[in-house]
């Protein structure tokens, strides 16, 4: 019997912060100077919504260890320096958050010192302040279900009872491997089709969600009586 949803789970970039386009263009300006041209699509499919340590991996793997921490260093500074420079929530997501009733917390491939920078700068940290979950906190980071299990337990609610709010395919992924339901967040720069799955929604607008969320609680809830 699937259970009513109890708790909202956000990653960070691209659901919450609006990074992602930022991050692909850095992405792919250090792939061309460091010996890896990809193109902006390319970095989407092969980074977007995946822990430090396996774009480390990747990039070892095709130009060798040193280069990969050069990359991933100079990948840092300029992060920081994009998000400074000036950094904005996604679109339509501080009205959502204003209209949710249900608990929330974030759960991100992403450091902790990362989002505190993120959600710092876009006056979201607040928000969610003592419920920010990091890869960093469990042994495997999306697109295995550790993290999503970690910030479920931590906040005492059912992985049934979970829905995840996401907008790459490694962690639409990671969430249905957790045995939670999934909002896919095709607004930004992953396919809407790779968001796709079973038990997850595809949604466009981030002001949509709360009535998605809404719409979706009496078909879960469980029946009163038998027809």
């Amino acid at each position: 019997m699937i259970k009513p949803i109890e708790l909202v789970i956000f990653d960070c970039d691209g659901v919450l912060v609006d990074i992602e386009p930022i991050a692909a263009r850095i992405q792919a300006a250090l792939g061309a100077e460091l010996g890896w041209p990809l193109t902006e699509d390319e970095v989407v499919d092969r980074f977007m919504g995946r822990s430090p340590a396996a774009i480390h991996e990747q990039i070892a793997a095709r130009l060798g260890p040193d280069t990969a921490v050069i990359w991933l260093e100079r990948f840092e500074q300029l992060h920081q320096e994009a998000v400074d420079a000036g950094l904005a929530p996604v679109d339509g997501l501080p009205e959502a958050l204003d209209a949710l009733t249900l608990p929330t917390c974030v759960a991100s491939n992403g450091s902790h010192d990362k989002m505190r920078h993120t959600l710092g700068r876009t006056g979201l940290y607040q928000r969610f302040a003592g419920r920010i979950y990091s890869a960093t906190d469990v042994s495997r980071g999306k697109p295995a279900p550790d993290l999503f299990l970690h910030a479920a337990q931590q906040m005492g609610v059912d992985p049934e009872a979970c829905v995840v709010v996401e907008d790459s395919q490694p962690g639409a992924h990671a969430a249905r491997a957790a045995g939670m339901r999934a909002f896919g967040y095709a607004g930004g720069l992953t396919p809407a089709e790779r968001l796709e799955g079973h038990h997850t929604v595809v949604f466009h607008d981030m002001r949509q969600l709360p009535d998605l969320i809404t719409e979706l609680q009496p078909f879960l809830a469980p029946p009163t009586h038998k027809i």
